[in-house]
């Protein structure tokens, strides 16, 4: 296109003046711009543009100070115009000016829904070879306007999402210019739009400003073929620009940097050149999900939109109906918008967590695709939680059976009807039809009552999720002795993860008193454990330090390993038990009171232990069995066997974390679940304060019950 047919559309300063403040660089400059310096400033930008192309102006109007940033107008493309929808209302009022002048001119203009915010070509810039439109989104635009622009005007929009308040506005931290070349400022965006950014402009093509540069607005410039007009450029910059074959010109507008614009943001080039590689294509992409709970209370509306916004979406609130009783739950449907189908599914993917899900009249079965080859799922499969899940079958909410966090959910139809069914990667078959993405999928999770976020009696409730380090440990025990209490009472089951350190602490004999009075439903641990326990039963040391007076035993570092060869030379720790070789101790009591146990074995261990099972499978499928239908689940100083569980545990179970490390407690404690508590505290104090606990609780019980 030659310069004599390139034209811009400028607004006079007339009117000009920093009245309000509606971005960052407007913050303490109201009415403190010079009037007289912004028209000499305006005037040479103008004449500069003028040398080099043909200028329209439109008249400019009191009462709209920032019409002369004309390329918030709208956006031009041909004969065609999409208008501009002001996201501040002390812009709205210069929409109706610019609509009247472009259908003057005889433009096709196309106005989107009066609250669907964007900006013209400050936030919607063309490639300058007319291939594709570079659409910002995240301050003033909203993503949904996105597809209005593909359609009307025929072209493919790549969705770039700002994050850097600072740059409001696609134009001024983003250039697109002749020859395909792009002049940005990449900190201005997020993660996924510089992912685009390169994977459309070759690296040798794009000029990366430093923050001075940009701060200068630098990227707030004109390109008329090999010349770049702004503000101001640095000396490398400028060096940089001119290896591409760029010229320069620099005319100050320090006074519209007052109102957080320059030179881009005072023109709108209303000559474009359409040379499109794809017609009409958007990669946004929208669903509706329902959202129902106590939304309000629990703070759950705000996480899952601020969810949505911090995933790279948006989103529209459609309906919100808050409940009329203090017992009621509200329900809310959500609009979520985002620029393409991997970022929507990520975002859906969090949101099912919190329990959202899609409207059950759009979605009537998940996809699902069939496994090809033994222990190998689809691509795109979903990947399970700790929550109760429900998936879309034959138009119906469906159950997940063996609910556990990562694993594929494989739906089968059986006589009874269909059966929606957690399995692990490796227990896959060829054939197993399997959900893909995250469509028809919705996590039940439990409304808490607006009495048990308010309430402060919690003496017999379990605590909320939280880490303990500067609580009383004793406030905390006490707690978790009730609920022992309540579970052993009611024939529920109390699983115990625990680790040498128990041995090591002194905590040994408390848990075997607590496996004798029937409190420990389960035993899961290491090799290290059991034969630091059996070490310390037959020899009264662990790893050779005398465990009463706390000094180390002459030749006490191999005593573990005489205990190894002890319980090898039995057979089994239950026939050491049987035979009266063990008599005492953790493993000892869960022999004689029928409580199993399962020890995993790892590289590190020595023996091991007969028990001990090193097949990493093996022992996985022992450690779930072993956890079914726990009510609690204990975690006392085992970080990787702890973690290990916590993954095959579904939630409902009540998680107690105990490590001296509050990044270890913190850790298991941090899974999602509100029925989870960590205690930062030495493991052997924790189970003495325990076990005295559970003594000064039962024995007010065992009294009456003489009586």
């Amino acid at each position: 296109m030659s310069a004599s047919s390139i034209r811009f559309l400028m607004c006079s300063p007339k009117f000009y003046d920093v009245d309000y403040v509606i971005n960052p660089w407007m913050e303490g400059n109201v009415h403190k711009s010079s009037r007289d310096r912004a028209v000499e400033q305006w005037d040479k930008l103008y004449h500069v543009i003028k040398d080099h192309a043909t200028v329209d102006l439109v008249e400019p109007q009191k009462g709209v100070p920032d019409m002369v940033f004309t390329a918030n107008a709208g956006l031009v493309l041909e004969n065609t115009v999409v208008l501009s929808r002001f996201y501040h209302k002390e812009r709205q009022g210069e929409e109706p000016f610019f609509q009247q002048w472009f259908e003057e001119q005889g433009f096709k203009v196309h106005l989107l829904p009066k609250d669907l915010p964007f900006e013209g070509a400050g936030d919607a810039l063309l490639d300058r070879e007319g291939r594709w439109l570079w659409a910002g989104y995240g301050f003033r635009s909203e993503l949904d306007s996105h597809p209005y622009l593909a359609k009307w005007l025929d072209i493919e929009v790549l969705s770039l999402r700002l994050m850097d308040e600072r740059f409001y506005h696609l134009d001024t931290c983003f250039c697109p210019l002749t020859d395909g070349y792009l002049l940005y400022y990449p900190p201005a965006f997020d993660s996924y739009s510089n992912r685009l950014i390169e994977m459309r402009v070759p690296p040798e093509k794009r000029i990366a400003v430093e923050e001075p540069d940009a701060d200068n607005f630098a990227c707030n410039a004109v390109n008329i073929d090999r010349l770049i007009i702004m503000n101001k450029a640095s000396d490398n910059l400028k060096a940089r620009l001119a290896e591409a074959n760029f010229r320069v010109i620099e005319t100050p507008l320090t006074e519209f940097l007052k109102a957080g614009g320059a030179a881009k943001c005072l023109t709108l080039r209303t000559t474009e050149p359409l040379q499109p590689v794809h017609h009409a294509v958007a990669t946004v992409e929208s669903r509706t999900i329902q959202l129902e709970g106590h939304l309000l209370d629990s703070g759950l509306i705000n996480r899952a939109l601020d969810l949505i916004v911090e995933g790279g979406g948006t989103f529209q609130v459609l309906n919100f109906n808050l409940g009329e009783q203090r017992q009621s739950t509200s329900t809310a449907e959500v609009r979520v918008t985002a620029p393409s189908h991997d970022v929507m599914e990520k975002i859906m993917s969090q949101l099912i967590d919190l329990g959202a899900s899609a409207r059950p009249q759009e979605v009537c079965d998940n996809p699902l695709e069939t496994v090809e080859l033994d222990g190998v799922a689809p691509d795109d499969f979903y990947v399970t939680t700790i929550y109760p899940t429900e998936v879309r079958v034959n138009c119906e909410w469906v159950r997940v059976q063996n609910q556990r966090m990562d694993g594929a959910i494989v739906v089968s139809q059986t006589p009874e009807g269909a059966i929606a069914e957690c399995k692990l990667l490796r227990d896959l078959q060829k054939g197993d039809r399997v959900i893909v993405g995250v469509e028809g999928i919705r996590t039940v999770r439990k409304a808490e009552s607006r009495e048990q976020r308010t309430s402060n009696d919690k003496e017999f409730s379990f605590m909320g999720a939280g880490v303990s380090s500067e609580r009383r440990v004793e406030l905390v025990v006490e707690q978790i002795a009730w609920e022992f209490r309540r579970i052993r009472d009611q024939g529920g089951k109390v699983a115990v993860v625990a680790g040498p350190v128990v041995i090591h602490t002194g905590g040994g004999e408390h848990l075997a008193h607590l496996i004798r009075e029937g409190y420990v439903q389960a035993l899961l641990g290491g090799n290290a454990i059991a034969v630091h326990d059996i070490e310390q039963s037959m020899m009264g040391t662990s790893l050779g330090v005398d465990m009463k007076r706390g000094v180390s035993v002459r030749g006490g570092h191999r005593h573990h390993l005489k205990a190894i060869n002890t319980i090898r030379r039995y057979g089994s720790i239950a026939q050491a038990v049987e035979q009266g070789a063990l008599g005492s101790g953790v493993f000892y009591e869960c022999v004689k009171h029928n409580v199993p146990f399962s020890l995993a074995g790892s590289i590190r261990d020595d023996g091991p232990l007969p028990d001990t099972k090193m097949n990493l499978i093996e022992a996985q499928q022992d450690y779930a069995r072993l956890i079914q239908g726990a009510d609690m689940i204990l975690m006392l100083s085992s970080m990787l066997h702890s973690i290990g569980v916590g993954n095959m545990t579904p939630a409902g179970v009540k998680l107690v974390c105990v490590d001296i490390n509050p990044a270890v407690v913190t850790k298991l404690s941090d899974r999602g679940s509100v029925e989870s508590v960590g205690v930062v505290t030495d493991v052997g104090l924790f189970l003495s304060l325990l076990t005295k606990q559970l003594d000064r609780l039962t024995k007010p019980y065992e009294i009456a019950q003489t009586v």
